[in-house]
């Protein structure tokens, strides 16, 4: 699909996502990260998502908790 990671690209990303179990199983990093890819690509809201990703609020938390390590890790 035009906005997803490709499998050589996942390969590469894979070991730099945060790997601690929470309380509830995660859902497919792939799926979600694509999610977030199709967000930022397409310039659409969170909510207009494909359902093939889950659920928006998904994506969108997982951005968020992502973003905030990605920013941590810069300074």
């Amino acid at each position: 699909m035009r906005y997803e990671l490709a499998d050589y690209e996942w390969v590469a990303i894979t070991p730099m996502l945060p790997n601690k179990p929470r309380g509830v199983p995660r859902v497919n990093d792939g799926r979600v990260l694509n999610g977030i890819f199709w967000v930022l690509r397409s310039g659409a809201p969170w909510r207009d998502l494909p359902d093939h990703f889950g659920p928006y609020t998904t994506c969108y938390n997982r951005f968020v908790r992502w973003r905030g390590l990605v920013s941590g890790a810069a300074s």
